[in-house]
């Protein structure tokens, strides 16, 4: 398109109708233009492949030249970009030839004007990695015991489950059925509100959190549920498999028995 015309059509995208002053339309004939000049270039960086057209590019950069400052806004927009994106998938979609799943635009503006014989639109290419997640890092948690005598004070949560209970060992009529990290064997009045089988705790990689699960079995009028403690408001735990969520000062209250809940090894000084 030569400049003079560019300049034409650029003039209406910007003041006249139906761009309503700085809202740009899909539809508008003078977008019309300006995308069928976007997807001519976008065609000339297109190349065969084993019998078959390859866009290779995920990174399309537009740069339109002579727009003013004022005005830039309304190309360097989302709109802008996320049509044009859409455009070229349409187009090279239509051509049966392949592109990147990732491939987006991205738009910038020039308030110089061509020289003669220079272009109005340059289109860019690139092929851009994306940027990589860093892995969440693991706070490791910890137990302590705040009320009642068990076989530790405090328990790093390094293994991927932790069991709390009365017993070191449970067994069953037919064997063994777990064996506890953290338990609390003494008999005194604290320690039997703990059940045998009371609680464990499961760390979950993908999260990056820890989850306490309800296991005791039910006995009407025994004080040896599972609750958690947190900002003075009591949550019980049900015995449910999603379990809940464990933050940094969680006090665990398992029957009479408290632990409390830490991350990174902290233990909270009184």
């Amino acid at each position: 398109m030569p400049t003079t015309n560019w300049m034409e059509k650029l003039g209406r995208a910007i003041f006249e109708a139906p761009f309503a002053g700085a809202q740009l339309t899909k539809d508008a004939p003078e977008m019309a233009e300006i995308r069928l000049a976007i997807l001519d270039e976008i065609r000339g960086h297109t190349h065969r492949v084993a019998g078959r057209e390859v866009f290779p590019y995920n990174i399309v950069r537009i740069t339109l030249r002579g727009v003013p400052e004022d005005q830039a806004g309304i190309f360097r927009g989302p709109f802008f970009a996320q049509l044009m994106a859409q455009e070229m998938r349409a187009a090279l979609t239509k051509s049966r030839c392949r592109f990147p799943e990732d491939l987006r635009a991205e738009v910038e503006t020039s308030p110089q004007l061509p020289a003669r014989g220079e272009q109005w639109l340059i289109v860019a290419t690139e092929s851009r990695e994306a940027p990589k997640e860093a892995a969440p890092v693991k706070r490791t948690g910890r137990l302590v015991v705040a009320k009642g005598t068990a076989n530790k004070a405090d328990i790093l949560l390094t293994r991927a489950r932790t069991n709390v209970g009365r017993p070191a060992d449970v067994f069953r009529e037919d064997g063994p059925s777990r064996r506890n990290d953290l338990y609390f064997p003494d008999e005194t009045t604290i320690n039997r509100t703990v059940s045998r089988e009371h609680a464990h705790i499961l760390f979950h990689k993908q999260e990056g959190e820890y989850r306490i699960y309800n296991d005791r079995h039910y006995k009407p009028g025994a004080n040896c549920g599972v609750w958690i403690m947190r900002d003075g408001m009591s949550h019980e735990v049900h015995r449910t498999a999603r379990g809940m969520k464990l933050e940094e000062g969680d006090e665990i209250h398992l029957g009479s028995a408290v632990l409390e809940f830490h991350l990174d090894g902290r233990v909270r000084k009184s």
